[in-house]
């Protein structure tokens, strides 16, 4: 069957639109996610607040996402390489939803852990981890506007970084629990931090293997690497 280019044309200027979308949506969730983890190390409730406000934008724009993808289908009917596509936008669209629901649960724990005794580094060490999980989505995200497999490969060996992070967090604050009891409350809370970094982490190589599978039309065969206690994402 030969396509109408006019059809064509206008498929593939609706779908330009659509990955806009996804590349403003996944700059908020970057954002959020820095402010999350600034506001964590320089005590700033305000800041986090804002995190916690703007979350509702990067829930709108999945929506809007969702519904023009749908709009595609509905009246483009598109078929192999156009239809992987439109339902890689939207997986790509719900793991950023989910990154942006992690950097949500950074910003409330932020006056929780203000009002308690400090942790020796703690703060700086779970920003430095945001830091790098935010280059691990942008990444994702470039691989996927240029359709870059070795770039998503990449960012899916890179995630074992942040696996370590999380891993040498995890028995730091352990060491802090042991030696005083009265760090418990507030290293549970930075764990539960560190955690959900960890999963953004997760979710980045998420958008890696979608992007491996709308360029070579399968899923990477190979396990996904994760390094010690480090788990799966949700």
């Amino acid at each position: 069957m030969i396509k109408d280019p006019h059809i064509a044309s206008a498929f593939d200027r609706d779908l330009e639109a659509v990955q806009a979308l996804i590349m403003r949506m996944g700059g908020l969730v970057e954002q959020a996610l820095a402010d999350a983890a600034q506001a964590l190390d320089t005590q700033d409730d305000a800041l986090a607040e804002q995190v916690r406000r703007g979350d509702a934008a990067i829930d709108a724009l999945e929506e809007s996402i969702n519904a023009e993808c749908a709009r595609l289908i509905a009246l483009r009917a598109p078929i192999a390489t156009d239809l992987r596509t439109v339902l890689t936008v939207m997986k790509i669209a719900g793991s950023l939803e989910r990154c942006g629901d992690y950097a949500k649960n950074l910003a409330k724990r932020t006056p929780v852990l203000t009002a308690m005794s400090p942790i020796p580094g703690a703060s700086g060490s779970v920003r430095r981890m945001a830091r790098q999980v935010s280059i691990l989505l942008k990444d994702a995200l470039d691989a996927f506007v240029t359709r870059d497999t070795g770039l998503a490969a990449d960012v899916r060996l890179r995630d074992q970084e942040v696996d370590q992070m999380y891993n040498a967090l995890f028995r730091e604050f352990l060491t802090f629990m042991m030696e005083d009891p009265r760090n418990i409350s507030a290293c549970m809370h930075l764990h539960f931090i560190a955690k959900n970094i960890e999963r953004v982490g997760d979710h980045a190589t998420t958008i890696a293997e979608q992007v491996i599978y709308l360029t070579t039309g399968s899923m990477p065969e190979d396990m996904r690497p994760k390094a010690g206690l480090a788990g799966g994402e949700d």
